[in-house]
């Protein structure tokens, strides 16, 4: 059987605290403005697709899916 190896978003300087809500909005941001400048096909954006999940949670990335979609998302995309 492999073995599955558990990875998380390195640490930023930009979220020095426990708290890391900022952090997993910023990273969710930077996914959608790389897809959005490099396309959906581009492997550059994988690694921002891994912090957001590993940091945001689900409930919080369909709400912000959902918001996108109806052009109500509150950040800077």
């Amino acid at each position: 059987m492999a073995e599955i190896e558990l990875k998380t978003a390195p640490a930023d300087f930009r979220f020095p605290t426990t708290n890391q809500t900022r952090h997993c909005f910023t990273r969710y941001i930077e996914f959608h403005r790389c897809v959005a400048a490099k396309g959906d096909e581009s492997g550059d954006c994988g690694k921002f697709a891994q912090y957001y999940r590993s940091l945001c949670p689900g409930e919080w990335v369909e709400k912000w899916n959902e918001q996108r979609e109806t052009g109500t998302f509150p950040g800077p995309l």
